[in-house]
């Protein structure tokens, strides 16, 4: 499929149910979706609104995203695994300069839901000496 000229709300709404299409068939997040949303096409208008108020600054979507995710199970490599599916949906339906952009704001928000989730990957050490350590 040639991605759309037009990066506008109708463009979001084509990602938006192409990507949720895959999401219902995955063998990971599959599960976690259908048992979580119970009607696909409000489903996918709220996200579409979502990412319109993203990437368009529309304005129009009234939520909370991180109260939405918190009684899920969800783990971090679900956010990972989210984000492969997402990267390859925008590059099949955007152009180039819109498929970064809206996988920018997509890895934004993610590691944003991660940490509002305490869903933070195993901390890198900083190299600073544990006092006590080792004894």
């Amino acid at each position: 499929m040639n991605p759309p000229d037009v990066f506008d709300e109708s463009a979001i709404a084509a990602l938006v149910d192409r990507f949720y299409e895959k999401v219902r068939r995955d063998r990971e997040l599959g599960p976690i979706f259908n048992a979580a949303v119970h009607d696909w096409d409000e489903h996918k208008r709220l996200l579409t609104t979502f990412w319109s108020s993203v990437a368009l600054r529309a304005s129009s979507y009234r939520g909370n995203p991180m109260a939405a995710h918190r009684s899920h199970p969800i783990r971090a490599e679900h956010f990972d695994h989210w984000l492969v599916l997402w990267r390859e949906t925008c590059a099949e339906e955007l152009d180039e300069v819109h498929a970064a952009q809206m996988l920018e704001y997509a890895q934004r928000i993610g590691h944003s839901l991660k940490l509002g989730l305490g869903l933070r990957p195993q901390a890198r050490p900083l190299g600073v000496p544990i006092v006590g350590a080792g004894r």
